[in-house]
């Protein structure tokens, strides 16, 4: 069983590996334009080894893709003796690619020749660019290396998830900023930290054009027909137990458009108004009738 999981996993691997990689190199072009465009020009830290280099550049005056290479090869040396081989494979290709490609794009400025005084502006287009660029490397099954691998060993041997060892990592990176470039520039770093978040997940997981519905209802067959015969979509009932009351009961299963969750949301309510449901974002859909 395990060698087939990993011939399976090793088919899926190699299924698209083109489409893949330009995913990920596309990505870390637009992160590496995105961060020389609007973000080294008003000094926004958003945390990471990037970050740290803008820090240093404004103290040194060391080019920032100098700061970047140095600090993923070290973080790469790091990562192979506390997370062993294969992690360290999974992100060398994103540690150097990002270091070399931030050198190139240095003087992206000069040829767009973008006003990007108005700092506001900057980390919303900055953020929306890093957030799709950094959802596409993600979504490509790849890192850019850097806090990326602080992240994985603080959450190894800190014993927290990696969520929380972000937090902490780039949290610590971002309020030291503070201490460099002031407090207004620390709120920009959170709002444009946010926007990054927010796309990132819109390109991993995609916009949501379904809705899924978990029902329990004591009007169970009314309930079904109504989604059957009146909206025209499938129903999959399973068999639950309470974990208060220990009792047997169907749980209802729905997916359909977001633009029938009115429809069924209300007729829910009209059918049972003490039915209980779910109601959750469905990103990918496939099989059924």
């Amino acid at each position: 069983m395990k060698h087939n999981n990993f011939q399976l996993l090793k088919e899926i691997n190699s299924k698209a590996t083109i489409k893949r990689y330009t995913s990920f190199i596309l990505g870390c072009i637009i992160v590496a334009i995105a961060y020389n465009l609007f973000l080294v020009p008003n000094d926004i830290v958003a945390g990471g080894v990037s970050g740290i280099a803008i820090i240093i550049n404004h103290l040194f005056n060391i080019e920032n893709s100098t700061i970047i290479l140095i600090g993923d090869i070290f973080l790469l040396v790091l990562c192979y003796f506390t997370l062993g081989e294969q992690k360290t494979k999974a992100t060398v290709v994103g540690s150097l690619l990002f270091p070399v490609l931030v050198k190139l794009t240095a003087n992206i400025n000069t040829y767009l020749n973008l006003d990007t005084s108005d700092v506001l502006v900057s980390i919303v287009f900055g953020g929306l660019l890093l957030g799709i660029g950094g959802g596409m490397i993600f979504k490509a099954g790849f890192t850019t290396g850097g806090t990326d691998i602080v992240n994985q060993i603080i959450a190894k041997y800190g014993k927290m998830s990696i969520g929380k060892s972000i937090i902490l990592s780039d949290g610590l990176i971002v309020l030291f900023s503070a201490f460099i470039f002031g407090p207004n520039k620390l709120m920009y770093s959170i709002i444009i930290l946010y926007i990054i978040s927010i796309i990132s997940d819109r390109i991993i997981l995609g916009i949501s054009d379904s809705k899924a519905f978990y029902i329990i209802t004591t009007e169970e067959e009314k309930v079904k027909e109504y989604i059957l015969k009146y909206l025209n979509h499938g129903v999959t009932i399973f068999k639950g137990k309470g974990g208060y009351k220990k009792e047997n009961e169907d749980v209802l299963m729905c997916v359909l458009p977001t633009k029938d969750y009115y429809k069924l949301k209300e007729g829910i309510h009209t059918i049972d108004k003490d039915a209980f449901f779910v109601v959750t974002d469905a990103y990918e859909v496939f099989g059924g009738e």
